[in-house]
């Protein structure tokens, strides 16, 4: 079972990201003053300043943040603090090259940028833990001080590591893992194409190939590595701040990047989780244009949906506040009137009971000069600087709500064994990435709030039966402590929904000799006798579910019942398996297994959340467009609803109980006009 955060915000509150080595001494004051009179009360300041503080090796330093900080107490303004390894200092990388991060050629990254280091260098975790140490042991005690962050976003610029001391280091890992070369060499499958290994010098972290042709057990393993070595980093920092902080203050870490278990980094290493939010990122003019399909920046929800299942009740550290981008890559236009706010109550409405924008003032020099924070080059009070302001007052007037659990009608279940085989295999991918954002929108549209739930051999029965019904797209990777948790829930009357390829592969990602979907068959009853794509030359596939054709989608199991509980409630109606059954339900215990054959759409997705009869959980309380987001958030029998219009028109919406609206005190019924891109929030 997972462990409770260690650390809750009290009240909801405001913060911003603020850098006192890139503004003259004679604005600091005044910047603190303006702060605290637009409701920003906390900073994060120093995550890329190890050269102030070692501008020498082993030359410490400490009076520049001891100066910068007496004025911040003076002002009685909280403090963040972040350990400076994200970006090692040039006299660092020039002395130990071997720090360095390196391209899948063995192209080192060389300084210029961030985060051109990698974890495993020994000399790097050396000098990493050293300024750690000196900075926690100086500031640590400073009453300012309320919380550290670890590094800066972990795993962001690459989560790929191609150095040799990675090499060095993945060797390591893999013998504590296997022991013996004959139990590597039957795990990564090395009789295919000739590659058994004879001894471990032979085996290296992934290299180029021809036509990219890696072995996928060996990158199912490598994504494992990545995430141990970039967690041990993190808990290496941690113990460290943990010596000397104070009690009552925090230790977090921000964003939320890929080839990490950030369940276990959370576990293992932090007392609460802070994520990075930038809706804007939808808006980008370098994205895929298939991007806009996801709801712009409503798509930054199924994000925050992934940071709840880490942490509860989370904070944001990176706020956006103003348009993306570098000077390199990233453009993106500044937030609309009124987007600050709709941004901040999307991050609220999600979990977050603290908001820290980024950034205080745009930087006049350096790669991010187009990153823009809430206030611009000049120094101005502008439109944004007031819509922070007017989050302050909402924030004000919500803050009762601290700590209130948000309310979800059901989970899609994930786990990182299948995320990432659906990274290194992309017949994989294309399932996974497919379903998991049409239930995302499907969720959105039908006003059906929902968690994420990522299954572990340590998951126990009472965490999953908070939800009815959970969605398990297609776990190709199966294990049996992660089945016999899943037929306990259905055993004890709740409804599994899995789909396509479900339990093709076990743990080394080998493919199973066994009729799908694997070790679950005996749950669901249900047998897979063939499987195809669906061409996308094809006209769309369908099934008759009750005389209504469901669209299924770009892959097919070809399903057929296998037990006396089992029942087909569709058959396909397309190509050479029409009349085969897509969809079979099984009864089993108190509970029902729904075994459906393709993969997942925003139409098929409507059609499961009717059937189980989790869809709009709060349609007696208010009916509203589609496009404005529902959340639900409790506190001691409690609710808070908020709604968040994301449309760049007037929405009307229909209260049929009476609320509370929170920023004015009123009661309220009935039709409520919405402006564009408005939120509001009610007390039930």
């Amino acid at each position: 079972m997972r462990k409770k955060q260690n650390f809750m915000w009290d009240t909801l509150s405001l913060g911003t990201c603020y850098y006192p080595e890139h503004w003259d001494r004679s604005l600091w004051r005044e910047d603190l003053k303006r702060m605290k009179a637009n409701g920003i009360f906390t900073i994060r300041i120093a995550e890329f300043a190890w050269n102030i503080i070692e501008p020498q090796e082993g030359e410490f330093r400490f009076d520049f943040f001891d100066e910068f900080l007496d004025i911040a107490e003076e002002e009685q303004m909280r403090v963040i603090w972040g350990t400076p390894t994200a970006t090692p200092p040039v006299w660092l990388t020039e002395k130990y090259p071997e720090a360095l991060n390196s391209s899948k050629e063995g192209i080192l990254y060389r300084h210029g940028a961030r985060r051109h280091y990698n974890y495993n260098s020994l000399k790097y975790q050396e000098l990493s833990a050293r300024i750690v140490e000196k900075v926690a042991e100086h500031y640590a005690k400073r009453p300012c001080i309320v919380g550290w962050q670890i590094d800066n976003e972990i795993n962001c610029e690459t989560d790929e590591f191609y150095s040799e001391s990675d090499t060095l280091a993945f060797r390591e890992f893999l013998k504590e893992k296997y022991q013996t070369l004959d139990a590597l060499n039957d795990a990564w499958g090395t009789i295919v194409w000739n590659q058994t290994y004879n001894a471990w010098e032979e085996i290296y972290v992934p290299r180029p190939t021809l036509s990219n042709g890696r072995n996928p057990h060996q990158m199912l393993d490598y994504s494992r590595f990545i995430s141990e070595s970039a967690i041990r980093f993190c808990r290496m920092q941690s113990d460290i701040v943990r010596k000397y902080m104070k009690p009552g203050d925090f230790i977090t870490t921000n964003g939320m990047f890929a080839n990490l278990d950030n369940h276990r980094m959370e576990d293992e290493c932090l007392d609460v989780y802070t994520y990075d939010s930038y809706p804007n990122f939808a808006y980008c003019l370098d994205a895929d244009p298939k991007h806009n399909r996801y709801l712009k920046d409503r798509k930054w929800s199924m994000n925050l949906t992934e940071v709840r299942s880490v942490c509860p009740h989370f904070g944001i550290m990176e706020q956006q506040s103003g348009a993306n981008g570098w000077n390199t890559r990233m453009e993106a236009p500044t937030p609309k009137p009124g987007q600050v706010m709709l941004w901040a109550m999307q991050s609220i409405a999600h979990g977050a009971d603290y908001v820290s924008f980024f950034r205080w003032r745009t930087a006049t020099v350096g790669t991010e000069i187009y990153w823009h924070g809430i206030l611009d080059y000049d120094n101005r009070d502008n439109r944004k600087l007031k819509e922070v302001h007017q989050v302050w007052e909402r924030v004000k007037a919500i803050a009762p709500m601290a700590g209130a659990e948000y309310r979800a009608a059901f989970a899609l279940v994930r786990d990182y064994d299948n995320v990432w085989d659906a990274r290194h295999d992309v017949w994989h991918k294309a399932l996974e990435g497919g379903s998991t954002k049409e239930i995302f929108v499907a969720a959105q549209e039908n006003h059906t709030p929902y968690d994420v739930f990522y299954l572990r051999d340590e998951t126990e029965l009472s965490e999953l039966q908070k939800y009815p019904v959970l969605i398990y797209p297609h776990a190709l990777i199966l294990t049996q402590k992660r089945v016999d948790v899943l037929k306990a829930y259905v055993e004890a009357g709740g409804t599994l929904i899995i789909g396509a390829r479900t339990g093709q592969k076990d743990i080394d990602g080998h493919c199973v000799m066994a009729p799908m979907p694997g070790l679950l068959k005996q749950v669901s009853q249900s047998d897979v006798r063939e499987f195809t794509f669906h061409s996308p030359q094809d006209d769309p596939a369908y099934m008759d579910w009750n005389g209504r054709p469901v669209e299924t989608d770009i892959f097919h199991d070809i399903l057929a019942s296998d037990g006396t509980d089992a029942k087909v409630l569709a058959n396909y109606t397309s190509d050479y398996f029409a009349g085969c059954p897509a969809l079979i339900e099984t009864a089993l215990g108190k509970g029902r297994v729904l075994h459906f054959g393709g993969t997942f759409t925003r139409e098929n997705t409507r059609e499961f959340l009717k059937y189980t009869g989790v869809m709009e959980p709060c349609a007696d309380r208010i009916t509203a467009p589609a496009s404005c987001e529902i959340a639900l958030r409790e506190k001691d029998g409690q609710e808070y609803l908020f709604v968040l219009n994301y449309a760049d028109t007037p929405q009307t919406i229909t209260l049929h109980k009476p609320m509370t609206d929170m920023d004015s005190g009123a009661a309220v019924l009935g039709e409520i006009d919405l402006q564009k891109y408005e939120t509001k929030v009610y007390m039930l």
